[in-house]
């Protein structure tokens, strides 16, 4: 059986970080039925073409409405090119399919102009509750999470100020929000974008795993971050949660994978696990 080709994009541009190698890992899970290849998007500008059948796109820092005027706009391009091949495409078994992470999530859902993409007022960090919308309740992506789930969140921007004629007219849906708040009057942020049936992505990290998050936040810099946003007793539960089965590792077990599953299934690449079943 030929493999799918899996093009993972890179964007911390060179920062050191977690996400790829959670990414990495999930990606070798499926290594009986993908093959796929890096790019580093930010860093050496390089950007896959439509060749890949699968596209996952990673976090990274920095602002996600500035670039260096080349990488930026050969992924705006490649996000083009894919939309616009799914729409002349009436078969699930030839599109492209799509997720993207944080950094990449928010520069799609402003290519998108799905909403306004601004700052926080104070950097969001830590093992966070997030919260199902009823779109998000139906959906195949957070199918067997909890309503909250748990996920981690580490960014500065956000998708706020839904634009809801854009929504309706791609076809869009909001899957989650972040917590709820009661103490503030911000709007919550969103958290988690249905751009299609092929294009989704998340404003937190699925691909994060305890292992490594415990080692991240293990960090003496990351722990007092945390800190200093929330405290010490938030710190304490957060580590906590790294511990605990139904919270970040149920998250890493499902969102990524159930892309994965559901688009190799609309590409009509069997399960040799569900065969010998």
């Amino acid at each position: 059986m030929e493999k799918v080709r899996v093009a993972l994009l890179d964007m911390y541009d060179g920062t050191p970080n977690q996400g790829m190698r959670c990414l990495r890992d999930i990606l070798d899970t499926y290594n009986d039925r993908i093959a796929y290849d890096e790019f580093d998007v930010r860093q050496k500008h390089k950007v896959p073409d439509l060749s890949y059948e699968i596209y996952l796109c990673s976090g990274g820092p920095g602002n996600p409405l500035e670039g260096d005027g080349v990488w930026e706009v050969g992924f705006c391009n490649l996000i083009d090119t894919a939309w616009e091949h799914n729409l002349r495409c009436p078969d699930p078994a030839q599109k492209k399919y799509f997720f993207f992470i944080c950094h990449s999530f928010q520069i799609a859902c402003d290519h998108f102009k799905l909403g306004e993409i601004a700052p926080r007022r104070s950097t969001s960090f830590g093992v966070l509750p997030v919260h199902k919308t009823p779109a998000g309740m139906g959906d195949p992506l957070l199918l067997g999470l909890n309503d909250p789930f748990y996920a981690v969140d580490s960014r500065d921007w956000q998708l706020i100020q839904p634009n809801l004629d854009i929504f309706e007219e791609h076809g869009a849906a909001i899957l989650s929000l972040e917590k709820i708040r009661t103490h503030v009057e911000y709007e919550r942020a969103i958290m988690a974008v249905r751009f299609s049936e092929e294009f989704v992505g998340t404003q937190f990290h699925p691909e994060a795993d305890p292992e490594g998050m415990k080692e991240h936040f293990l960090l003496k810099e990351n722990r007092k971050k945390v800190v200093k946003n929330f405290s010490k007793r938030k710190y304490k539960d957060m580590m906590e949660h790294l511990e605990d089965p139904d919270k970040i590792a149920l998250t890493h077990n499902t969102i990524i994978p159930h892309f994965m599953d559901t688009s190799l299934a609309k590409l009509r690449v069997p399960n040799p696990v569900s065969q010998l079943q």
